[in-house]
């Protein structure tokens, strides 16, 4: 899969493809059926592939398992005529010819073998119909508009296309044009409120039609439905925020709004259901990645269908509900299905990867965080109220909750030191080691990391630059030790070279990592070798998992490129690696990767200032707390987060049931 990534990444880089973003306005959702089962939440992924270069404002039609992108809008703000056929389940391009004329805002669709692309900005409002088979070549322009229009959407019923929403340079257009042939358009209806870069879906011979710009700098939360067979159009309900250039899909016959901006220049990432029944918005889950004047297009129908977001622009984001890259244009590629495991539509929580309370040692700000699913920040540590230890609470590496969730266990790295901290109290109930003095005589420590509490009341951990895995009694004793202090050598059971990862596992052993030489090493308490394996592709193994019987998942924290997440066998042989090489996707410097309940797998992404959740069945990320590569303290900012934990409301810790 790797090899297969980088290749698409390097035959897109030869072809040179200089499509970029700037706008939007431009792609339609089919018409779907509407279903009546419960609507899911989305699970929304970025792709592990990217485009060659950003690009927003673009057509993106659909066909025959491809995704064709016409024109759009460079990050330098000029539009363009390139073709591309993108495959998304390879993320390969492959230049298909160029448009007749360079346009952006445009919108397109397919109709018979071509795709046709209607008005736009060239740079200026034009009325140009143009043609380009789905095959390649050479752009045609066939026909022309009745009147100037860019800003626009397509959506289709039957055979007949509907253009909603646009501009001619002056006014925002309140008709809407239907064609069945991309030459010749009727007036089908009116919009009662005229709008530019609206999101539309077709379902059950209706059009809805989702807020849109009404003025400079002014957007509108209206849902307008049209009934093109009766020639009428009503406002029926509303969205929660007044947005334009979201975009619309039906998925499993539901129509579902992506992303889309504010009218002051805020760029989401909601995701809404809508049911055109009840006339009600409901919450669908969240973007990783905030997104619009995006591309967009929905390939498949019924429970097959899958909707793509190409490219786009963030302009500016805040609050607990930001991610991804805070702004600009982007080569990202967004999949959109219905989740397996968010549940379904409503509630500040929906689409959620996980239940319970999330814990994050957020290094780089020297803190700890808990929140919900829906991003509310439950707690943080320290804080005016909870003051940290003595010695002060200084890198916070792994962390995790014990006693069903009424503490927390944290070793601080580069203090050199293990704190128990009461929760929610913020007590201190237990500290080890000197703080800001490292050692290796009893009661001190040096670079202390994966600190554990285990049922028995004992303490490991891996006391990393003294070469040794510790057990500390309740009293502070030290009770057992694996290795031998300062000796850097992998020699089991006598010797461990620099460990990092000493993980409890439910036989009562610890599963041990070693950064120099790359081993991990299974021992009994008492010291005995069970078994040990050298992985030689992995750089800097961290924080071994169990998973399943002989499988682990790790980290490769710092190779020579970016960071990998592996699932390894007992024997050494790699099962499955995310190992995404440039873009959003990637990961650098990841410490600590655990499987969830769900099978998703979570990681502090640690040098991109981020905590992200990977379905590994598809290689995306589909979750993402923090902006990428932007440290900060704000609401939904972190710095360098190096573990994480997850409490779920019954008081378990699933991915460490065997400790204390």
């Amino acid at each position: 899969m790797a090899a297969l990534l980088a290749l698409a990444v390097v035959v897109a880089l030869v072809v040179g493809l200089t499509t970029g973003g700037s706008s939007p306005g431009s792609h339609g959702s089919g018409a779907g059926t509407p279903t009546s089962t419960t609507p899911a939440s989305l699970e929304a992924g970025v792709e592990p592939w990217q485009l060659a270069a950003p690009l927003s404002r673009e057509v993106v039609t659909a066909h025959r398992g491809l995704l064709q992108i016409l024109g759009g809008l460079s990050s330098a703000g000029s539009s363009l005529s390139s073709a591309y056929s993108l495959d998304p389940a390879t993320g390969t391009l492959t230049p298909t010819g160029s448009l007749a004329t360079v346009v952006h805002d445009a919108a397109g669709t397919t109709i018979g073998s071509s795709s046709f692309v209607f008005g736009g900005g060239s740079p200026v409002t034009v009325s140009t119909v143009q043609s380009l088979s789905l095959s390649g070549g050479s752009g045609a322009t066939v026909g022309q508009l009745p009147q100037p229009r860019s800003d626009l959407t397509v959506a289709t019923i039957g055979s007949e296309v509907y253009l909603v929403g646009g501009y001619d340079g002056t006014t925002y257009l309140p008709s809407i044009l239907a064609t069945g042939d991309g030459r010749h358009f009727s007036t089908v209806a009116d919009l009662k409120v005229p709008v530019r870069y609206p999101a539309v879906a077709a379902i059950g011979g209706a059009l809805y039609v989702f807020g849109g710009e009404t003025g400079p700098g002014a957007a509108t939360a209206d849902i307008q439905e049209v009934d093109p067979s009766t020639h009428t159009t009503r406002v029926i309900a509303s969205l929660p925020h007044a947005l334009y250039g979201a975009a619309a899909f039906v998925l499993d016959g539901h129509v579902y709004v992506a992303g889309g901006q504010t009218g002051d220049g805020q760029t989401l990432t909601q995701l809404y259901e809508f049911d055109e029944n009840a006339r009600r918005v409901h919450s669908a889950g969240l973007l990783p990645q905030a997104v619009a004047f995006s591309g967009y297009a929905t390939m498949g129908t019924g429970r097959s269908a899958v909707g793509y977001l190409v490219g786009g622009e963030v302009t500016q984001q805040s609050g607990p509900d930001q991610a991804g890259i805070p702004s600009g244009s982007l080569r990202t590629v967004i999949s959109l299905r219905p989740s397996r495991y968010g549940g379904p539509v409503g509630g500040a929580a929906a689409g959620a990867p996980f239940h319970g309370h999330l814990l994050i040692a957020d290094r780089g700000n020297d803190r700890l965080l808990v929140m919900d699913p829906a991003r509310q920040l439950l707690w943080h540590y320290p804080s005016a109220a909870m003051p940290p230890p003595p010695g002060g609470f200084y890198f916070p590496d792994d962390s995790f909750f014990f006693h069903k969730g009424t503490g927390i266990i944290s070793n601080q790295e580069e203090n050199h030191t293990i704190v128990e901290i009461g929760y929610p109290s913020g007590k201190i109930l237990w500290q080890y080691g000197h703080p800001g003095t490292p050692g290796s005589t009893p009661g001190y420590l040096n670079q202390p990391d994966d600190a554990y509490l285990l049922k028995n009341g004992e303490v490991t951990v891996a006391d990393a630059l003294n070469d040794r895995i510790l057990f500390i009694s309740p009293g502070g004793t030290e009770i057992g030790q694996i290795g031998t202090n300062g000796v850097a050598v992998h020699n089991p059971p006598t010797g461990i070279a620099y460990p990092n990862g000493d993980t409890p596992l439910s036989d009562g052993n610890v599963l041990v990592s070693e950064i120099i030489g790359s081993w991990i090493t299974e021992y009994t308490p008492s010291g005995h070798l069970v078994w040990t394996v050298h992985l030689p592709t992995v750089n800097y193994p961290s924080d071994p998992q169990q998973i399943g019987q002989d499988l682990y998942l790790l980290c490769d924290y710092n190779p020579p490129a970016e960071g990998k997440i592996l699932t390894v066998h007992r024997s050494g042989a790699i099962v499955w690696t995310y190992d995404v090489p440039a873009g959003d996707g990637m990961l650098r410097k990841p410490s600590l990767a655990e499987r969830l309940p769900n099978g998703l797998i979570m990681a502090n992404d640690d040098y991109r200032n981020r905590v992200v959740v990977i379905d590994p069945n598809y290689d995306t990320i589909v979750w993402q707390y923090g902006l990428t590569d932007t440290g900060g303290t704000a609401n939904g900012l972190l710095s360098i987060p190096d573990g994480f934990d997850l409490l779920l409301p019954n008081g378990t810790t699933p991915t460490h049931p065997q400790t204390g």
